[in-house]
């Protein structure tokens, strides 16, 4: 009983010492990269947002000097309920604005009468090796899934994105259940964390929460 106390003990000491939290300020244009869009601040429902623009090719908006490895991401996301111009997420172990892997949602497809595009709700891509296309062609259904629960398409959401070594899972508002969960396709082992925004795509995001774990 001794030996298990002070193990106990030991593990809430060191326990702070690896697991970090990190809230990035949304509103400090000074901690941001924005490769293809144009940002914009501003407070809706009491949230402090940071709203990209709508352009052709995908955009970025990358943590400048920021490494993650494995851990959490949690932020509310606000996409539109548009066919084919709402591609809204966030991209993990980012190199450049080529090659990062990206957790995103088509919230047209959350409710879309079509049962085949519920079913490609959430998607993982790794690029540029791995983009959509190719994984759809080469594995239909595995990495994208329906959306569960089903989110308001117009309307805020919350993701949280755990990546534990070559694992990803995707949870949707506070849900227990993973919506999609996957093997990760990439070599990459660090590299920063951006809000990401698909062709044709605007986007708006708010409390982005990163909590990482130190090797």
């Amino acid at each position: 009983m001794k030996t298990l106390l002070s193990f106990f003990l030991l593990y809430l000491f060191i326990y702070p010492a690896f697991a970090q939290t990190f809230r990035p300020d949304l509103h400090s244009p000074d901690i941001w990269n924005v490769t293809n869009r144009k940002t914009e601040t501003l407070t809706e429902s009491g949230k402090k947002v940071l709203r990209v623009s709508e352009a052709v090719e995908d955009g970025l908006v990358t943590l400048k000097d920021y490494s993650f490895v494995d851990g959490t991401i949690e932020l509310d996301v606000k996409g539109r309920n548009v066919l084919q111009k709402s591609f809204v997420g966030v991209a993990f172990h980012v190199q450049d604005a080529k090659h990062y892997e990206v957790v995103y949602f088509r919230p047209f497809n959350f409710m879309n009468p079509d049962t085949a595009r519920r079913l490609r709700a959430v998607q993982y891509v790794s690029m540029p090796d791995h983009p959509w296309e190719k994984l759809r062609a080469d594995s239909p259904g595995k990495y994208e899934k329906r959306v569960n629960p089903v989110p308001d398409p117009e309307d805020w959401f919350h993701a949280k994105i755990v990546v534990a070594g070559k694992s990803v899972k995707v949870f949707v508002n506070n849900s227990p259940t993973p919506c999609l969960e996957v093997e990760r396709l990439s070599s990459a082992t660090t590299g920063s964390i951006a809000l990401w925004v698909g062709n044709t795509s605007n986007g708006s995001f708010a409390n982005l929460v990163v909590t990482t774990a130190k090797k």
